[in-house]
């Protein structure tokens, strides 16, 4: 039962550790962090890929275990971006794999419990002959039961305005492991704050590179708000907005991002690149946004945590609040 008047003190940021590309779920009255980064070493954990956390409030963070156990080898050396979906009892890891910054395939990998160990399924979920980079895979389930997968893949195309680089596609999943085929676009980059680098080489030709990535999806009044991390995830451009639509595949509509991110963005000497969200309903019954943002010296990104506000104008993150200072109160239960 909810206490209005119980609260605990809450800073971001909410992991000491490296923690980027958070994703956070609940599962029986616990929630569950998973994200790309550093490793820890622990009994059994030890070799397995992605980091879980565990917390029964969201704001106060436990090491509960390595979730993916290492695949072949061929697979890759770099592993990105991990989300979970649970579904018929058991959970399913969807992450991307490669070397370095080519080659990225999404994968999924299979647990019979939250904190793993997960088994990789020993394929790719899109062929890689026709899309040779993709990551940021998200499961989300639609009212009816449904669920779709959105992700980030590479475009070279110009059509209608669109830039060159990485954006953003969805697609319904057959079953939990296989896609009904490789989607549909979701979102093209447009505009300027969403370029990660001018001039940058990619297939054979140099690019003036634009970036959405880290896609999240959530219905709210009936519609359908992609919301995606664009910029350069090393710099100060990095920030979240979002594209709304009245079907869960689209088409979708940015209109009022042209001038920067309006969900989360730079405060210059203050949240350097915040960006790559997910979303939760914390035991306050508020929702809370959370995502990755560097310490002040950019020596690691960390997770954080802010409310989520649903104006007039849109969603709103009420945020970023400054981290490594300013304390915030919240409800608890």
């Amino acid at each position: 039962m909810f206490t209005a008047n119980t609260a605990t003190t809450h800073s971001n940021p909410v992991y000491a550790g490296y923690f980027a590309d958070p994703f956070v779920w609940k599962h029986e009255n616990q929630y569950y962090a998973i994200g790309t980064g550093e490793m820890e070493a622990t009994g059994h954990s030890v070799g397995k890929i992605f980091s879980i956390l565990r917390s029964t409030d969201l704001f106060h963070w436990q090491f509960a275990s390595n979730a993916l156990v290492r695949p072949d080898p061929s697979c890759g050396t770099h592993f990105w971006a991990p989300e979970v979906a649970s579904a018929g009892g058991r959970f399913y890891l969807y992450y991307s794999a490669g070397f370095e910054d080519k080659n990225h395939q999404l994968r999924v990998a299979v647990a019979d419990n939250p904190v793993g160990p997960f088994e990789d399924c020993g394929k790719t979920l899109i062929n890689q002959q026709t899309c040779p980079f993709a990551i940021d895979g998200h499961p989300f389930q639609d009212d009816d039961g449904s669920w779709y997968l959105f992700y980030a893949r590479d475009f070279l195309d110009l059509d209608r305005g669109a830039r060159a680089g990485t954006a953003l596609c969805g697609a319904r999943l057959k079953s939990m492991t296989e896609l009904e085929n490789p989607g549909t676009t979701i979102l093209r980059a447009h505009f300027d704050w969403q370029r990660f680098q001018k001039d940058r080489e990619m297939y054979g030709k140099r690019w003036d590179w634009h970036t959405l990535e880290g896609p999240c999806v959530r219905k709210h009044d009936g519609r359908y708000y992609c919301f995606y991390s664009g910029g350069r995830w090393e710099d100060e451009t990095y920030g979240v907005d979002y594209a709304i639509a009245d079907s869960v595949l689209g088409p979708y509509s940015d209109a009022g991002a042209e001038h920067g991110p309006r969900v989360l963005h730079t405060i210059p000497g203050q949240v350097i690149g915040p960006g790559h969200n997910s979303m939760a309903v914390g035991p306050d019954g508020e929702e809370y946004i959370i995502y990755h943002a560097w310490d002040k010296d950019m020596t690691a990104r960390q997770m954080c945590v802010d409310r989520l506000v649903w104006t007039a104008e849109g969603p709103r993150c009420e945020g970023p609040s400054v981290p490594w200072s300013q304390a915030k109160t919240v409800a608890t239960v």
